[in-house]
């Protein structure tokens, strides 16, 4: 079976913008609800940024992304609490943290942050996949897929997350098969179909 672990999101750009538009979009949709006229003053934006501030935060990023890059593992998740801790609302540095922790082997911790991530940010389809690949290396397949259905169901077009989602089915089935296999040994089209899962899921060479 091919492993999800090939196929973790990294975070793309455009999510830095996305976190700092999300309040304003759900005090939109707050005033909607209501059906209360508008203010006739200018909105008040708590969450918004300065030019100066965000790329304050950009180069920390990037800073912290050459530290992975030389395997300064601790300085980088160092230098990313910080940036969580002055920006809260914005999710990349959380989420590349997450992605650290993966790398090093801390699957437990890094499945903590996507869970604290996709419940902050349930827009984000990218932590449910990265959740539902760390599942999946656990054995937990159900977990998995239903992380990876919330992901499609958010971002319809995210490829990834797709073949992901194909890929824990065909595990799925595998299992069934092979289950059918062992139970009923004159079984002669399980294991058949198990042979073609696995030859259909097995790693490229």
């Amino acid at each position: 079976m091919r492993p999800l672990s090939r196929r973790l999101a990294r975070l793309p750009i455009y999510v830095f913008a996305l976190a700092a538009a999300l309040p304003a979009a759900r005090e939109a949709a707050a005033q909607t609800a209501t059906d209360k006229p508008a203010a006739k003053t200018a909105p008040q934006a708590p969450f918004e940024i300065s030019e100066a501030e965000r790329k304050a935060y950009a180069q920390g990023m990037a800073d912290a992304r050459k530290l992975v890059t030389q395997k300064k593992y601790d300085e980088a998740i160092a230098k990313l609490d910080e940036l969580a801790r002055e920006r809260p609302r914005e999710p990349q540095a959380r989420f590349l943290k997450a992605v650290v922790l993966t790398d090093q082997g801390k699957v437990d911790a890094a499945a903590g942050e996507y869970r604290a991530l996709v419940a902050d940010f349930p827009e984000m389809p990218e932590p449910h996949n990265n959740l539902a690949v760390l599942y999946s290396r656990k054995g937990d397949l159900d977990l998995a897929r239903d992380e990876l259905l919330i992901a499609v169901k958010t971002a319809p077009d995210y490829a990834v997350a797709r073949e992901n989602l194909g890929d824990v089915y065909a595990a799925l089935a595998a299992e069934q098969y092979d289950k059918a296999a062992t139970l009923d040994k004159r079984n002669k089209t399980a294991p058949a179909k198990l042979k073609l899962v696995r030859e259909a899921t097995a790693p490229a060479p």
